[in-house]
């Protein structure tokens, strides 16, 4: 069963056993996080995994942006 996060963001036990990847892709959202945070810029990672859109990166990092503001709230 497929389950959408936000629009970017699926997870359906049919692909990647169920990691959270890029809607319509095979892409780990975890791999956007993991390229940051060696330095690899956004740009750079696009490049290297061209089946996902910039909308879509950016859409991942505004869903995370938030859910710190709402801990940050909640605090």
């Amino acid at each position: 069963m497929l389950t959408t996060i936000e629009p970017a963001i699926s997870i359906d036990p049919e692909i990647m056993s169920g990691v959270p990847v890029f809607t319509g892709t095979r892409v780990p959202v975890s791999a956007l996080l993991e390229n940051l945070e060696v330095g690899v810029s956004l740009d750079e990672f696009l490049e290297n995994f061209p089946t996902v859109t910039r909308e879509q990166a950016i859409s991942v990092l505004e869903h995370f942006r938030a859910s710190l503001d709402d801990m940050s709230l909640a605090a």
